[in-house]
C-alpha cells in the first residue's frame, strides 16, 4: 500500500539556529542531533516502502528543512504556497519541477501569503489556518486554483500557536486530533474529535500514515490516549526539531504517486 506514496524531504541546513519564531522562545540547537532525527524519520518513511525523495539543504534558509509549508499537493493538482514570512519565499522555487513531474502546478501569488502548516485537508474539505502566515487573499487565490476539483476552502482562526496543524491533525480514518483550546470543534462538524492530553497542549500534530501514526515522543500522554482508541502509534524523538516551532507534519510533502500524473 505505502508503495503508493511519495514523500519530498529535504536536508537539514547548518544554519538552523536561525529559524523564524513566533510563540516559542529561541534555545541552541544540537545541530549534529536534529540531522539524526531527521535521518530517522526519513528512514522511518523508507521502512514502510514510501517512496522517498531527499533535497538538498539550502545553506542560507533554516527553515526549508520544513517543505511541507511550500505546497499542498491533491490527487488532482500540486499548489505552490506563497510563504507568510519573507525568508522563506525562495525555497519554493526548487519545488515547482519536481512536482511537476507528478500533478500540473499552479503558484499563488503577492498579496496572498500561504503556509503548508496552515492546510488540512478532511475528505473534500480544506481547512485554512488564518494565522499569522495564511492571509484572506491566499484563501481567496486558493479557492480559485481548487474549488473546479471539488474542494471547499473554509477559512478558522488560529491565534495560540504558529500553524492550523499545531492545534489539530488528521488521524487518517476520518477522525481528527486536537487541542480544544485551540481550535473549535465546528470547523469540522459531524467529525469526531480526539483532544490531546491537557498537559501537551503541543501534541496534536501527528503524521498519519498507511500502518501507523507518526508522533513525537515529546507527548507520551497523548500518545496513549491514541493507542488507547486503537491507533498503532509510531514514536520518534523530534526534541530538536521542537525548538524550531515544528512538529511531525512538516518535514514531508506526502502524496499519491501516479505514473501517468496528466
Amino acid at each position: 500500500m505505502s508503495a503508493e506514496l511519495t514523500a519530498i524531504l529535504r536536508q537539514p541546513s547548518e544554519q538552523l539556529d536561525r529559524c523564524e519564531l513566533v510563540h516559542l522562545d529561541r534555545e541552541a540547537i544540537d545541530h549534529q542531533l536534529a540531522r539524526k532525527q531527521h535521518a530517522t524519520y526519513r528512514d522511518h518513511l523508507k521502512a514502510l516502502e514510501i517512496h522517498v525523495l531527499e533535497l538538498p539543504a539550502l545553506p542560507e534558509h533554516p527553515d526549508a528543512i520544513f517543505v511541507e509549508d511550500c505546497a499542498l499537493v491533491l490527487d488532482e493538482v500540486a499548489v505552490l504556497t506563497r510563504p507568510g514570512a519573507p525568508s522563506r519565499r525562495d525555497e519554493v522555487t526548487s519545488l515547482a519541477p519536481i512536482l511537476a513531474e507528478y500533478r500540473e502546478v499552479l503558484r499563488m501569488h503577492e498579496p496572498a501569503t500561504i503556509d503548508g502548516g496552515d492546510l488540512l485537508v478532511h475528505g473534500k474539505t480544506v481547512l485554512l489556518g488564518m494565522s499569522q502566515r495564511s492571509n484572506e487573499a491566499g484563501a481567496v487565490q486558493l479557492r480559485a486554483m481548487i474549488e473546479t476539483f471539488g474542494y471547499q476552502v473554509k477559512g478558522v482562526p488560529v491565534e495560540y500557536c504558529l500553524h492550523l496543524k499545531s492545534a489539530i491533525s488528521s488521524l487518517g480514518d476520518g477522525r481528527v486530533l486536537a487541542n480544544p483550546n485551540w481550535i473549535e470543534a465546528d470547523c469540522l462538524p459531524e467529525t469526531e474529535f480526539i483532544h490531546v492530553h491537557t498537559e501537551e497542549p503541543y501534541g496534536a500534530n501527528v503524521l498519519s500514515l498507511p500502518e501507523s501514526l507518526v508522533c513525537s515522543s515529546s507527548y507520551p500522554r497523548t500518545n496513549q490516549i491514541l493507542r488507547d482508541r486503537g491507533f498503532a502509534v509510531q514514536e520518534l524523538d523530534f526534541s530538536e526539531l521542537h525548538k524550531m516551532e515544528a512538529a511531525m507534519t512538516c518535514p514531508s510533502l506526502i502524496f499519491r504517486s501516479r505514473s501517468d500524473p496528466r
